[in-house]
């Protein structure tokens, strides 16, 4: 025992405390615990081809709302009665430059 290493020398010295005493150990854990908390950690999760692809949806779902959040604007600003302002003629115009 390393004199330094202060957890070693108390488990060590419950360990024999409880053997000398007739303890039983309640905490065990059962065989397999460690076995499966290592294989939680084995990249047995998905693949990166699999996150790509997951990744290019969504990417790509994000461009279609962009897109239909331009044209819900774009249809806002040439359905409405009154006259457009200024900006509002602006951003028409650059929309429908985009867009079409």
């Amino acid at each position: 025992m390393d004199p330094r290493d202060l957890r070693s020398q108390s488990s060590s010295y419950t360990g024999l405390l409880h053997s000398q005493q007739g303890f039983v150990d309640v905490e065990r854990r059962p065989e397999g615990v460690k076995a499966a908390k290592a294989s939680r950690f084995s990249g047995k999760g998905k693949s990166i081809a699999e996150i790509a692809t997951v990744y290019e949806m969504k990417k790509d779902d994000l461009v279609r709302k962009e897109r239909l959040s331009r044209l819900a604007i774009l249809d806002t600003l040439l359905a409405k009665a009154q006259p457009l302002s200024e900006a509002e003629e602006t951003v028409k115009n650059k929309l429908l430059a985009e867009l079409f």
